[in-house]
């Protein structure tokens, strides 16, 4: 058993990462960044959750780029070839859960 305490996690480095778990190859990390992902396709769905501040996230469908933004308690669902890209407003915390070894 383990307790997070998402608020106070940081990272060294943007996008910087605490596993939190791996079930059945599916994995729950906690991330820190204070800048943009990188546009990207993941290899399977993947569930975004802010948990503190805000995160503008931008995605493509039918080629038209769209974008909203994220505050605490938002969550963001790509399904198999959303392409997309989060930019954090300042610092922020996020959860993802996806496939192992995905982009």
């Amino acid at each position: 058993m383990e307790i997070t305490r998402s608020r106070d996690f940081t990272a060294e480095r943007a996008w910087g990462a605490k596993d939190i778990a791996n079930m059945n190859g599916i994995t729950t990390r906690l991330h820190w960044t204070d800048q943009p992902y990188r546009w990207h396709v993941n290899d399977g769905e993947e569930v975004f959750v802010v948990l503190d501040g805000q995160v503008e996230m931008r995605y493509r469908s039918d080629g038209v780029e769209h974008s909203q933004l994220l505050e605490v308690g938002d969550i963001f669902f790509a399904s198999v070839g959303t392409e997309h890209v989060a930019c954090p407003l300042g610092e922020a915390r996020v959860l993802v859960v996806e496939k192992e070894g995905s982009v």
